[in-house]
């Protein structure tokens, strides 16, 4: 099973509507425990480059 990105950091972006945390939409956030592994898969490999384009500091840094 693919582990949730959540760090526990939960705050919504008004503007990207992306939490500033884990970097998903509260779409993806709500319909997590639903997902097929591979729509998990599909989220996890969207992350890197939504953190890209995010204030917030990379989890390790």
């Amino acid at each position: 099973m693919t582990q949730s990105p959540c760090i526990k950091l939960c705050r919504i972006d008004p503007d990207s509507r992306l939490c500033l945390g884990c970097h998903r939409t509260l779409d993806e956030i709500a319909a997590w425990g639903r997902m097929t592994p591979a729509a998990r898969a599909r989220v996890m490999a969207d992350l890197p480059a939504r953190q890209d384009t995010s204030d917030m500091p990379r989890l390790g840094s």
